[in-house]
């Protein structure tokens, strides 16, 4: 029971405002202090654990993923994006919305990074979304769940983090996570073509503003290339992640290049907030990995087996009770902390009930992409607000994830109740 004290310890401390990274080093040893079983030579392991880390082939694609997504986010890439589907399909009802799930669908695959995405397709799209009389709600709705698809969308920084935790391939939790990608696509259009159709007041583009195939293809092409040559490179076999990953990056720069964006201070910005982004995301697992040592010690891993494993004794009531605490967790923490924390604590569970984890790894990976929009503390919800002001309220942000939020469930749902559509 220790060990739970231990979690929900944790667990107050995140929720009064200390650092992430802190919190977990801080209660491991605070519960190291207090145990009369073992002493502080526990954390003689703990420069092993980080050394191994460190050399982890997996985490390095991180941070050139990250850099990728970056530098991508300042070529100017999103604007042309949204400009040319916005002229193609904004002369339809509905389409302005349709072509920021498109986009949000383009940049997931090649950025990965939801912060960024969710600023950019904000910032551009939302202004547009409301001159042309869509509802607040649905326009900001619209926005911060097309820019929260790099969640669960390869090359996905999240999928990345659990192939490592669960130990998986990369290539394999990327080829998995296509088909549910798509279907929560699906159900978002399909969402916005009904609320769409009974909106009136919605207007639409003149046909005079209508493009060319050429414009067309030129502002598609190279983000297309770009996604199948670093996609294509894993899946076939062609290069590892992290080698695909260097093909991200020196792709990036050559479409920076080609819009006339690539400069050597784009490139230190760039790798300034990749070091920053990365910083963040190992110090974490550094704390995690003294977390998850001392609550071993204080025998938490095998009590929640025990409970499960002879208590319970239910594989699908095991599988709901993790879906729902980890949906829960989504509403206070950030996904890195759940993934580093909570899902170590339950992979032996997984590996006791000999459930996949590749499913398993997908269902955790569309539960955390709620994290990023649950109120009151979903990330993309304080992203898009400081970027677009008193442009829409909040009430209007919280009332316009709602829908999203459900659309997700259903298609955790769907994964759920028919698990050979992943393979």
């Amino acid at each position: 029971m220790i060990g739970l004290i231990m979690f929900f310890t944790a667990l107050g401390l995140l929720l009064v405002g200390i650092p992430v990274a802190f919190v977990f080093g801080t209660t491991a040893i605070i519960f190291t202090a207090i145990s009369l079983d073992f002493d502080f030579e526990i954390f003689n392991f703990l420069p092993f654990r980080i050394y191994g880390i460190m050399q982890n082939f997996t985490l390095m694609s991180i941070p050139l993923f990250v850099l990728m997504g970056i530098i991508l986010e300042k070529s100017g890439l999103a604007e042309k994006l949204l400009h040319t589907m916005g002229q193609l399909l904004g002369r339809f009802r509905g389409g302005l919305a349709i072509s920021v799930v498109l986009v949000g669908l383009i940049l997931a695959t090649a950025t990965g990074i939801v912060g960024a995405s969710v600023v950019m397709i904000g910032v551009i799209s939302l202004p547009i979304m409301l001159k042309y009389q869509y509802d607040k709600s649905l326009a900001s709705g619209t926005v911060l769940a097309s820019g929260t698809l790099g969640q669960i969308v390869p090359p996905s920084i999240v999928l990345i983090i659990l192939a490592d935790v669960m130990s998986l391939s990369i290539g394999d939790i990327f080829r998995t996570a296509i088909v549910p990608s798509m279907i929560l696509v699906a159900l978002y259009l399909i969402y916005i073509l009904w609320r769409t159709s009974s909106e009136s007041e919605i207007r639409v583009i003149e046909k005079s503003s209508n493009i060319s195939i050429f414009e067309l293809l030129k502002s598609l092409t190279p983000p297309i290339i770009l996604m199948f040559s670093v996609l294509g490179s894993i899946f076939f076999g062609v290069a590892s992640p992290t080698e695909s990953a260097s093909i991200g990056v020196l792709g990036a720069m050559i479409l920076a290049k080609l819009n006339n964006r690539l400069s050597i201070k784009l490139i230190m910005v760039s790798a300034d907030e990749t070091v920053k982004i990365t910083g963040m995301v190992f110090m974490i697992l550094f704390g995690a990995t003294a977390f998850s040592l001392v609550f071993n010690e204080w025998g938490g891993t095998e009590l929640l087996l025990e409970i499960f494993t002879e208590d319970v004794g239910d594989r699908d009531l095991f599988l709901l009770i993790s879906m729902g605490l980890i949906f829960v967790l989504g509403f206070f923490i950030d996904f890195i902390e759940i993934a580093f924390v909570v899902v170590p604590i339950l992979m032996p569970i997984v590996e006791e009930f000999s459930i996949n984890p590749l499913w398993f790894a997908i269902l955790i990976a569309i539960n955390l992409q709620t994290s990023f929009l649950t109120p009151p503390f979903g990330f993309a919800l304080f992203f898009l607000k400081g970027a677009i002001g008193n442009m829409v309220e909040t009430v209007h942000l919280y009332r316009g994830v709602i829908p999203f939020i459900f659309i997700q469930i259903v298609t955790l749902y769907i994964v759920y109740q028919f698990p050979n559509i992943l393979f």
